[in-house]
C-alpha cells in the first residue's frame, strides 16, 4: 500500500471513531435489569466496532511514516486498545462469565469470527527489540557460565572390524528384501500371464479395439476435465487451498519486504525528528526565551502595582502547585486573581464552620435516611449501567488534534514524509514557555520579598500549603521493605537464573494455540442453557486479560487493574503453551515460582520471604513480567498430601499474596497459575489470588476439525479429499489438542511422508494410535464445571440463570392462564 492509501484509510478509521464516540453517550444512562439482552447487545455491537478500528490504526501506525502522525496515532491505538479492555470488563459484568458469546452479534452484522480476533499490535514487540536482545545475551551468557550438565548418553566403543561387519551385514540384509521384491513382482506377473492364457480373452478387430480404446480415452479425458473444473471452481469460493503456494509465498515475502522497508524509513525519519526537537528547543530559548522572560516579568510587575493600588498591599504570590504566574497569564484583571485567592481561603474556613454545626444534624439524619438508602441501594445494584472510562477522554483528545491539525492537511506539502517544522516549533514554544515560567516564578518571588520589605517594610509571609479536601481517608498501603538494597539488578537476575527461577521462554505464537470459535452460544443463553467457551474463546480472553496489558505501559497504566489469572483445564489442553505465547508476543521475562521448582531452594521462613521479595521485585525493574506457578493448587491444599509433606506446597501462600497486593497500574507484572485438579485446593484463598479464572475445556467438534487440519499440514503434508477429517474429529471427541499432536507426530514419521506419493494418507491411520491415549472423560469434565460454578463469578451466573429460568416460568403459567 502507498502513503496516500495510509492516509485514506486514517480518513476513514476518524469517521468510525466519531460515530462510536456518538454511540457512547447513551451507554451512561442505567437501565433495568428487565432489559439485559438490549444492553449486552450495545455493549458488543460497540466491542467489535473498537475491535475493528483497532485492528486498523495498528496497520496504520505500523506503515505510516510521518514521525507526527505516529504520535498521535500511537496515542489513539493506545485509548482504542484500553476502551476494548474497558468494554470487555462490562461485557464480562454484564453476561456474568468471562468468555461472552457474540455470534448473534456476528450474524446481525453480517461479519465472519475472523472480526471476533483480538489484534495484537506490532509495537509491543518492533520498539523493544533491541532491549530484548540485550536480555537474550544476558541470560545466555549467564546460562554458559552455569556448570554443563552431563546429559550426555555414554555410547558402548566398538572395534574398527566389527563396525565394518556390522555395516556389511546390514547392506546385504537391505539388497536381500529388494531382490526378494523384485522376484516377487515376476512372480506375480507370471501368474496372471498364465491365467490370462488358461481363460482365453474375447478376440476384437481391429476396428472394435480402436473404438473400445477411444470410448475408454475419452471418458478419461472427460472426466480429469470435469475433476479440474471442480477443483478450480471450489477453490475460487475458498472451499480449497491453492496448490499454487510458491506464487502465494511470493507474494507474502514481496509485501513483508515492503512493510520492512518502510519500517527503515521510519527510524530516519523519527532519527531527524528527534534532532530537529532538541535543535528548535535550543533555538526558541535562544531567540525568543530572552523576550518571553522580560515579558513576564513585566506582566508580574504591572500585577504587582495594581493589586498594591486596590488593597493597600502586595498579593501573595500564586504557589506553584495552583498553576504559579500561570494564574497571572490568564486573561483576568489583578483584582479577579486577588479576589479568587481570597475566595479560597474563605470557602474553606466556611466549610470547617458547617462540617463542625452539621455533624450533629448528620447523625440524626443517617438513622432516618438509612432505609431509604437502603431501599435506593437496591433499586441501582439491580440496574445495569457503564462505568466512567478513563479512555474516553483521551480518544476525544486525539480526535480533535486530528480534525484540527491533520484532516486538512494535503499530502503534497510534505511528500518526502518529513515532520511539519512549523507544527513542531508551536509545540515546543508552550514546552519553553513553561520552563521560562518556572524560572521567572523563581525569581519574582525573591523579587515579592524584597518589595514588601522596601515599601510595605513586612516580612515575608510564610506560604501555607494548600489544605487537601475534607473526604474519607485513604487506606495507607505499607511500602514493601527492600530486602537487597545493596544488590545490582544483574546480581539479583543472576543468582535466580542459577536457581531455574528465571527460565527462557518457548517462542510461540498465540494464533498458534488453535480453535474454532462457539457458533450457537447466543443460542443456549436464550435456552438458559451455559455453554462452555471455545479454544477459541480462551485465546482471545488470553489476549485481552495478558497480552494488551503488559504490552504496554500507557494501557497498563489506565485499563481495569488484573493482577493475576488462573487456568483450569485437563492435562494437554494448552495451559502452559498460553503462558509461553502471553511471554512471547510481549517480550516478557518468565519466572517459575510453582512448588515443584521451589523444592530444595530457599529452605526456611526467611529464605521463601527472600526468593519471593526477589522475583517481583527483578520482574517489577525487567518489565514486563510473567510469573507463572505450575499446579497452583498445590499452593492452597485442603489438606497436602503424604507423598508432598516433603516438598512444602504451602510455604509460598503467605508471601505471594501480600506481593501481589503491592502490584499497582503500571506495574507490568502478571502472575498466572494453571492447574488441572484445582478441587484439592481451599476455594477461598485461590479465588482471592487469582482475579481472573478462565475454565478451559475439552475442544468441541469445530475446534478438533481445524486442530486435525493445523497439526497434519504442520507436519508438511497437503490435506486431500482421501483423507477424512470430519470423521476424525468426531471420533477424537474427548482428546485434547495435546493428544491429538501426538496421534499427527506418531503417524507422520519421515518413512511414511516419503510414501504420500504411492500410499495417500487416510484417517483410519490415526485411530490406533489414538486408542493407546487416554481421553478426558466427561465425568471429569463435570467435576471441574462444578467447581467453576463455585466460584463468585460461577455462583452470580448460576444465580441469574436460576432467576431466568423462574421468570420464564412465570411467563408462561400467566399465558396458561389467559388461554384457559
Amino acid at each position: 500500500m502507498s502513503e496516500g492509501a495510509y492516509q485514506r484509510l486514517w480518513e476513514s478509521s476518524h469517521v468510525t471513531l466519531q460515530e462510536l464516540l456518538d454511540k457512547e453517550q447513551p451507554l451512561v444512562d442505567p437501565v433495568p435489569d428487565r432489559e439485559r439482552q438490549s444492553f449486552q447487545r450495545r455493549l458488543s455491537l460497540l466491542y467489535l466496532s473498537y475491535l475493528g478500528l483497532l485492528r486498523r490504526l495498528d496497520t496504520i501506525y505500523d506503515q505510516m511514516v510521518q514521525p507526527q502522525k505516529r504520535r498521535l496515532l500511537r496515542r489513539l491505538l493506545d485509548g482504542v486498545a484500553g476502551r476494548v479492555l474497558e468494554l470487555q470488563e462490562e461485557l464480562v459484568r454484564a453476561e456474568l462469565s468471562e468468555c461472552c458469546c457474540l455470534d448473534h452479534v456476528l450474524q446481525e452484522l453480517k461479519l465472519t469470527p475472523a472480526e471476533l480476533e483480538v489484534p495484537i499490535p506490532k509495537y509491543f514487540l518492533l520498539e523493544q527489540a533491541n532491549i530484548l536482545k540485550d536480555r537474550g545475551l544476558m541470560l545466555a551468557e549467564i546460562l554458559s557460565r552455569m556448570e554443563p550438565v552431563s546429559s550426555e548418553e555414554s555410547f558402548p566403543g566398538m572395534h574398527r572390524t566389527e563396525a565394518i561387519i556390522l555395516l556389511q551385514r546390514a547392506e546385504r540384509a537391505r539388497q536381500g528384501r529388494l531382490r526378494a521384491k523384485f522376484m516377487r513382482e515376476i512372480r506375480k506377473e507370471e501368474e496372471l500371464d498364465r491365467k490370462s492364457r488358461e481363460d482365453g480373452r474375447c478376440k476384437f478387430t481391429q476396428d472394435q479395439a480402436s473404438v473400445i480404446i477411444q470410448k475408454v480415452w475419452k471418458g478419461y479425458l472427460q472426466r480429469k476435465r470435469t475433476q479440474q473444473d471442480r477443483q478450480v471452481e471450489m477453490e475460487f469460493i475458498g472451499m480449497l487451498p491453492s496448490p499454487n503456494k510458491t506464487e502465494q509465498v511470493g507474494i507474502l515475502s514481496q509485501a513483508c519486504l515492503r512493510e520492512d522497508v518502510r519500517r527503515l524509513r521510519q527510524m530516519e525519519k523519527e532519527e531527524e525528528f528527534q534532532l530537529a526537537m532538541t535543535q528548535t528547543h535550543d533555538s526558541l530559548i535562544e531567540i525568543e526565551g530572552p523576550d518571553m522572560k522580560e515579558k513576564m516579568k513585566e506582566q508580574i510587575r504591572q500585577w504587582f502595582i495594581e493589586c498594591h493600588a486596590l488593597i493597600g498591599r502586595f498579593p501573595d504570590y500564586p504557589d506553584e502547585s495552583a498553576g504559579g504566574s500561570y494564574l497571572i497569564f490568564a486573561d483576568k484583571t489583578p483584582e479577579q486573581v486577588r479576589m479568587e485567592l481570597e475566595l479560597q481561603v474563605q470557602e474553606n474556613k466556611k466549610k470547617e464552620q458547617e462540617k463542625n454545626k452539621n455533624k450533629d444534624e448528620e447523625k440524626k439524619e443517617k438513622k432516618k435516611k438509612g432505609k431509604e438508602e437502603k431501599a435506593k441501594k437496591g433499586e441501582m445494584d439491580s440496574m445495569l449501567k457503564v462505568l466512567p472510562s478513563k479512555f474516553i477522554p483521551v480518544i476525544n483528545a486525539g480526535h480533535e488534534e486530528y480534525m484540527k491539525l491533520w484532516k486538512n492537511r494535503h499530502e503534497s506539502t510534505h511528500p518526502s514524509q518529513s515532520f511539519d517544522p512549523e507544527t513542531l516549533r508551536e509545540e515546543k514554544r508552550k514546552e519553553v514557555e513553561v520552563e521560562i515560567r518556572m524560572q521567572v516564578d523563581e525569581l519574582m518571588r525573591q523579587e515579592l520579598k524584597n518589595l514588601r520589605l522596601a515599601v510595605d517594610r513586612e516580612e515575608g509571609r510564610p506560604l501555607k500549603a494548600p489544605k487537601k479536601k475534607p473526604g474519607k481517608k485513604a487506606g495507607k498501603k505499607k511500602k514493601e521493605k527492600d530486602l537487597t538494597p545493596n544488590r545490582s539488578l544483574e546480581s539479583l537476575f543472576e543468582e535466580l537464573v542459577i536457581h531455574g527461577l528465571v527460565k527462557k521462554t518457548e517462542t510461540v505464537a498465540l494464533k498458534d494455540y488453535i480453535g474454532d470459535c462457539l457458533y450457537l452460544g447466543s443460542t443456549l443463553n436464550v435456552a438458559n442453557k451455559l455453554p462452555m467457551p471455545s479454544l477459541f474463546d480462551i485465546r482471545q480472553n488470553m489476549a485481552l486479560y495478558g497480552v494488551l496489558r503488559l504490552g504496554s505501559p500507557d494501557i497498563h497504566a489506565m485499563a481495569p487493574l488484573i493482577r493475576s489469572i488462573l487456568l483450569v483445564g485437563p492435562p494437554g489442553i494448552g495451559k502452559k503453551m498460553l503462558v509461553m505465547a502471553v511471554c512471547t508476543e510481549t517480550g516478557a521475562n518468565l519466572f517459575d515460582l510453582s512448588p515443584s521448582n521451589l523444592q530444595g531452594k530457599y529452605p526456611g521462613r526467611a529464605g521463601i520471604q527472600m526468593v519471593v521479595h526477589m522475583v517481583f521485585k527483578v520482574a517489577r525493574l525487567l518489565q514486563p513480567s510473567v510469573i507463572w506457578i505450575g499446579g497452583a493448587e498445590k499452593t492452597f491444599y485442603k489438606k497436602v498430601p503424604k507423598e508432598e509433606k516433603e516438598m512444602d506446597p504451602k510455604r509460598i501462600k503467605k508471601d505471594l499474596t501480600k506481593a501481589l497486593r503491592l502490584l499497582n497500574p503500571g506495574d507490568r507484572v502478571m502472575l498466572i497459575g494453571t492447574t488441572a485438579r484445582p478441587q484439592l485446593a481451599e476455594m477461598k484463598g485461590l479465588c482471592r489470588t487469582y482475579e481472573r479464572i478462565l475454565l478451559v475445556p475439552r475442544p468441541d467438534y469445530a475446534s478438533r476439525y481445524v486442530l486435525w487440519k493445523h497439526m497434519i499440514e504442520t507436519q508438511g503434508v497437503q490435506v486431500t479429499q482421501s483423507l477424512d477429517i470430519s470423521a476424525l474429529a468426531k471420533v477424537s471427541d474427548g482428546y485434547t489438542p495435546g493428544h491429538i499432536l501426538q496421534a499427527a507426530q506418531s503417524v507422520l514419521t519421515e518413512r511414511r511422508l516419503l510414501q504420500l506419493s504411492n500410499r495417500p494418507l487416510v484417517a483410519s491411520e490415526f485411530l490406533g494410535h489414538l486408542a493407546k491415549l487416554e481421553p478426558v472423560y466427561k465425568e471429569e469434565e463435570e467435576s471441574l464445571k462444578d467447581w467453576y460454578f463455585k466460584t463468585p463469578l460461577g455462583k452470580k451466573r448460576m444465580k441469574l440463570n436460576k432467576e431466568q429460568m423462574e421468570a420464564e416460568e412465570a411467563r408462561m403459567t400467566k399465558e396458561k392462564k389467559k388461554k384457559k
